[in-house]
């Protein structure tokens, strides 16, 4: 019997297993090459041995609780191969290395390959029952180690995506709850199902709209009014006891209408007043958000900028102004210089011989008034004067364009003076504050003016008179806004009043500020207002009271312009900061400390910063839009310092992050000055988001 058990060992396989000191008389270690020569004690010893080694292969340390198998099992424990065999003590199962291979049966022995390929053969053959019984028999035999080698192997196989069986409605819908575009643009990437279901355009619409991005059908250009003037041809309803409300909306069309024509008559350049558009409409509400999307990011932590020098000298930059085609400065030095919007100087107007104080563009038509006590047309275009309007004493303090053909100036000399631009004559002149008049603000056929008398009056343009009077003040008026339904004045009384245009009266005073309010904005049911305290404050109109404080300057509020997400103030103390409407929070400081900043004013995707530095005054121009390929006039025109290079760096990486890629900036570029020689470029570094890539092609 024991001879037949180990005729399958080959004698040097049996020598292997044997111990070599058993056999004292063998010189060279060999063994004969027939089984019968084996003594009785050798064939014990070795029957041992193979039980030893095919035990060790397969014992382990510690075994988990066994599984619930059924009573009757028909698979025979694969370790009962020798039945005489004496029990052997386990051992410990050998350490994992540190990369772990696949089991592959190409390292096998031969007769483990035999082995393993008859139990897949007999495994395929065996019913539903008994492969679970077989797989409850083989786990229990298996420790930590290997069960957690079956669980990584086994959980992705049973995984589903439910989005490849259930339908695009449903899927649409589940998407619909997801209101973060990192999460979206992630999920966009798991598979070609998921992107076809995200590449919907319901899905962005719904994110526009919790975003609060404007509609694809609300071209901002299409409405496009130079901050801060109102140039809306609707008309306001003015309750005047001489007229009735129709009467007035139909002398307001019939004025905008035929001075239009008039005036595209001899002004070249100027063939209509709507603005022209720089961009094609997006075509899907995905790439709409990609582009909104993408713009935000670069106002929070990004952007492109180039410093242009203006003067040689500390010129005091009374008034700025940027629209969709120009960059328009004016200095104390009689001089309005015109930039395109990427900031290469295009012409310098000059007939102005004292200061220029007040101004307003139209498109490629620019009204400015100054200390010569003249009032000047241009056309931006060409750079040729059009008109020179005399007729005020003293000097031009504010100026407002209610349509392309009709300006209202206010002046020292407490008078306002309308003025037809087609014929250059002055319609009539308002008469009835009793000091300088120091603001004006236009809706429709009304225009509202604030006096150092402490005096605001509502004023009819076409028929020039007087309607309301409002009263309250303790000091000057210097800051007035009105909307048709609102008037907001500030003053240096500390106090900002709300007044109602139809009736007169002041519904209501907002205070907190310690000082001089020079600077306010009102859009919608928001007003923001600024100090020479150097405090910003917001304001509800629904509920009069304020939003929130802002500490946002150690000097003077100089500037101050906001929009539906954010608030951007520059002050004395020569900074410039950029502020989250809905929160209050500071969102970044947009330029180097400077000496002191004059203006700043902005649209949807550029700033433009005028700001003393260095002893001489310099313009900032930052570009927020992203490197499309919609812009070719843009990349065209930028110097290459200018642009960064485009990388591919992965959807995820940008919008997960929330912040531009590491290695991405641009260097900002000196522009040589109208003015003086041209300088070297600086050397200031600004990342930003490189964004061709985000959201995919």
């Amino acid at each position: 019997m024991e001879q037949r058990r180990l005729s399958r060992y080959s004698s040097r396989r049996v020598s292997s297993m044997l111990d070599p000191s058993e056999d004292d008389s063998e010189d060279d270690g060999s063994i004969p090459s027939s089984p019968t020569t084996i003594a009785p004690s050798a064939s014990r010893r070795l029957i041992s041995k193979v039980a030893e080694h095919r035990l060790s292969r397969q014992a382990s340390s510690t075994l988990p609780k066994p599984l619930l198998t059924p009573a009757k099992s028909v698979v025979a424990p694969l370790h009962n191969l020798h039945p005489s065999a004496p029990t052997s003590p386990p051992t410990p199962a050998p350490s994992p290395t540190p990369h772990q291979r696949a089991p592959s049966w190409h390292s096998a022995s031969e007769d483990e390959d035999t082995f393993l390929r008859d139990a897949r053969s007999h495994f395929s053959l065996l019913g539903r029952d008994e492969r679970q019984r077989f797989l409850a028999e083989i786990l229990n035999l298996c420790d930590n180690q290997l069960l957690s080698f079956v669980h990584h192997f086994v959980s992705p196989r049973l995984k589903k995506d439910p989005f490849d069986v259930l339908p695009n409605e449903l899927c649409l819908r589940i998407l619909s709850f997801i209101d973060d575009p990192k999460t979206l643009a992630r999920s966009s990437q798991v598979s070609s199902r998921w992107h076809e279901l995200l590449s919907d355009d319901m899905t962005w619409k719904l994110l526009c709209e919790r975003h609060a991005y404007r509609w694809m059908s609300e071209d901002p250009l299409e409405s496009y009014e130079p901050f801060p003037f109102n140039s809306s041809p609707q008309s306001y309803p003015a309750l005047s006891p001489s007229r009735s409300l129709d009467n007035t909306l139909d002398t307001a069309s019939r004025t905008s209408s035929n001075s239009t024509q008039t005036i595209t008559s001899f002004t070249r350049g100027t063939t209509t007043s709507r603005p022209r558009k720089r961009r094609a409409k997006t075509t899907s509400y995905r790439t709409h958000f990609k582009q909104r999307y993408m713009v935000e990011a670069a106002w929070r932590k990004g952007g492109r900028v180039a410093t242009n020098p203006i003067t040689s000298g500390q010129g005091v930059v009374t008034s700025l102004h940027l629209t969709p085609k120009y960059i328009i400065v004016a200095l104390d030095n009689a001089k309005i210089h015109i930039f395109d919007t990427s900031g290469e100087h295009l012409r310098t107007l000059q007939g102005h011989v004292m200061g220029v104080w007040a101004m307003v563009p139209w498109d490629d038509l620019l009204v400015s008034g100054g200390c010569d006590r003249d009032v000047r047309v241009w056309n931006m275009a060409t750079g040729g004067s059009i008109h020179k309007l005399r007729g005020h004493t003293s000097t031009v303090r504010c100026l407002k364009m209610s349509n392309p053909t009709t300006a209202i100036s206010g002046s020292r000399d407490t008078t306002l003076r309308i003025w037809d631009l087609a014929t250059g004559v002055c319609r009539n002149v308002l008469v009835g504050h009793q000091a300088s008049v120091r603001c004006l603000a236009i809706h429709g056929d009304l225009v509202v003016s604030g006096s150092y008398d402490t005096m605001a009056k509502i004023w009819n343009i076409s028929e020039g008179k007087c309607l309301r009077t409002l009263t309250g003040h303790f000091s000057q008026i210097y800051a007035i806004a009105f909307d048709g339904k609102r008037i907001a004045t500030g003053s240096l009384d500390t106090s900002v009043r709300i007044w109602d245009p139809h009736t007169g009266q002041c519904n209501a005073i907002l205070q907190g500020h310690t000082s001089l309010v020079g600077q306010l904005q009102m859009r919608g049911d928001t007003l923001v207002t600024g100090g020479s305290d150097g405090s910003v404050r917001v304001w509800s109109l629904q509920h009069n009271s304020a939003v929130h404080r802002l500490a946002a300057h150690d000097n003077s509020i100089t500037s101050l312009q906001f929009d539906d997400n954010r608030i951007v103030s520059g002050g004395s103390d020569g900074r410039v900061k950029i502020w989250d409407l809905r929160t209050g929070q500071l969102v970044r400081e947009l330029i180097q400390p400077s000496e002191a900043v004059w203006r700043v004013a902005f649209e949807e995707e550029k700033a433009v910063i005028m700001a003393t530095r260095g002893g001489r005054t310099v313009m900032e121009v930052w570009s927020f839009s992203p490197p499309d390929e919609e812009y070719p006039e843009h990349s065209n025109a930028s110097s290459q310092g200018s642009t960064p290079e485009r990388g591919s760096t992965p959807l995820v990486d940008h919008i997960a992050s929330g912040s531009p890629p590491d290695g991405l900036s641009t260097s900002s570029r000196t522009i040589s000055a109208p003015v003086i020689p041209p300088t070297a470029p600086c050397s200031l570094n600004v990342p930003e988001l490189e964004m061709r890539d985000v959201f995919g092609q």
